[in-house]
């Protein structure tokens, strides 16, 4: 049984694509007491409220995580906090620099600081593999943001709200895919763009996404970064599972992209436990002040570890790409 299970839930950005799945299986599985969605968008909140046909377990706030006031008025009464809402797009990222700080660095301070007035219980930020070892202004934002939630244990450590975060690579069927695009391109006989034919990358299918902040809420102490332990893939791969047979074109890396992703950096890795028979690690908190006790089933992972997309001993080909997309996940 989920810690998660009757409470009162709150989630940021709510109306992407984590936030659908997420109150999908929370509507199913937990049956909260009560499910807040806190997002910018009043027509994407329109669709999503038709999508679930105004479960009346729903409730809906018009807000930015940028706006603390408003944060705190939509979190009273919450028990959990699901963070998700971001700015995401690398190139956007990387032409727009002052306002993805606001949001992601600024907004995720708001978020902490909220919470702990608020006396949430728990709090479970979402990240992203390029926060390892960032080279982009994007990841840059979401290193910061990570930071800002394990440390933000300090500050909550004579109250009840702890604070982890789980860092995952791409999410198959989430906004703003390359699948979609490639799949009307090879419709029209069009060559496919890759930015450059050697990247690799992880995968991560929404509901695993979604049961890994489940469990995260089930197992955290404040602190964590839990990390999945998943598949990577070539980039040429996915596209030859999308559209068999196309021709690709080789446009090179955008500004701020990297060759290979990283989920655990070597630094990181000094930190970094396994758990639940190799289904996640854990970056362990340094000097906690709140309390935190170390995993005691935890296993070690190697010396000098670390975790990046071409250096992976798990891997999908093109016939396992090719199934979960079949699968629709």
């Amino acid at each position: 049984m989920s810690v998660l299970e009757g409470s009162s839930i709150l989630i940021t950005g709510g109306t992407g694509s984590f936030g659908k799945a997420f109150i999908a299986y929370a509507l199913e599985h937990l049956n909260p007491r009560r499910l807040a969605i806190y997002s910018r968008d009043e027509l994407k909140q329109y669709e999503v409220r038709n999508l679930f046909r105004n479960d009346d377990r729903l409730r809906w706030f018009i807000g930015d995580v940028r706006d603390e006031r408003r944060l705190s008025r939509a979190l009273h009464g919450v028990d959990y906090v699901v963070h998700a809402a971001a700015l995401k797009q690398v190139d956007t990222g990387e032409y727009n620099p002052f306002e993805f700080i606001k949001t992601n660095v600024l907004g995720s301070q708001n978020v902490v600081e909220a919470s702990i007035d608020a006396g949430v219980k728990k709090v479970v930020a979402l990240s992203t593999d390029k926060a390892s070892s960032p080279i982009n202004l994007y990841g840059a934002t979401k290193l910061t943001a990570d930071k800002i939630f394990t440390l933000g244990n300090n500050y909550a450590a004579n109250y009840p709200t702890r604070f982890s975060v789980v860092r995952y690579g791409n999410v198959t069927g989430s906004r703003g895919s390359i699948i979609p695009k490639w799949r009307a391109m090879n419709e029209r006989g069009e060559k496919l763009p890759i930015t450059d034919l050697r990247c690799t990358r992880f995968l991560i299918t929404l509901p695993q996404a979604v049961q890994m902040v489940v469990d995260t809420f089930d197992l955290m102490q404040g602190g964590e970064l839990l990390v999945p332990h998943i598949p990577s893939h070539k980039v040429v791969d996915l596209a030859r599972a999308v559209a068999p047979g196309a021709e690709f074109v080789d446009i090179g890396l955008r500004p701020g992209e990297k060759l290979h992703e990283e989920m655990i950096s070597p630094d990181e890795g000094r930190r970094a436990v396994s758990i639940l028979d190799d289904k996640y690690y854990v970056i362990e908190p340094e000097s906690p002040q709140w309390g935190y006790v170390p995993i005691a089933d935890a296993v070690p992972v190697p010396e000098g570890f670390h975790c990046s997309s071409d250096k992976n001993d798990i891997w999908y080909d093109v016939d396992d790409l090719r199934a979960v997309l079949e699968a629709g996940i």
